[in-house]
């Protein structure tokens, strides 16, 4: 199923009245697109503390929108993906969306810390220490180990 599908699925969902529960859009999110779901956690966590209605208005103009923060910049090719802007406020559209823009980070450095920060910025001082962000949040967890710096394995 193909990120527009399954986003206008779950905004019909949301609209029924069918909602899922957060925990199992971020598992579901990271499943689906091969992402650890306690990356997605952690950069809900670090973005918006998950806050599913958080809106950020960015000195350069561009928006964050919802509690993984998808900035602004993506609406054109989420649209051209069928996925609208006002899709983002559902939060398990948003977890989706942010699964599938970490996996084309992921896709382009790998399996990586530079992949985590690049879902925030491609450039190296920023994204290096968006990394360590996540870093700091997923060793507070117990997720991470702050010796070896490798995540623990998925649940």
């Amino acid at each position: 199923m193909s990120l527009k599908l399954f986003c206008a699925a779950l905004a019909w969902l949301s609209m029924c009245g069918a909602a899922y529960a957060a925990d199992d859009c971020f598992n579901e999110a990271a499943a689906y697109q091969g992402v650890n779901p306690w990356i997605l956690r952690a950069v809900a966590w670090y973005e918006s503390k998950g806050d599913p209605d958080a809106i950020h208005q960015n000195a350069n103009g561009s928006i964050d929108v919802g509690q993984l923060q998808i900035n602004s910049i993506h609406f054109g090719d989420l649209a051209r993906e069928g996925v609208p802007h006002r899709a983002l406020t559902d939060p398990c559209v948003n977890v989706y969306v942010a699964a599938w823009l970490l996996k084309q980070k992921m896709v382009k450095y790998g399996n990586t810390w530079r992949a985590i920060g690049a879902y925030h910025s491609e450039s190296p001082k920023q994204r290096d220490a968006y990394a360590r962000s996540i870093q700091r949040v997923l060793v507070g967890w117990g997720q991470l180990l702050p010796a070896r710096q490798t995540l623990v394995a998925d649940r």
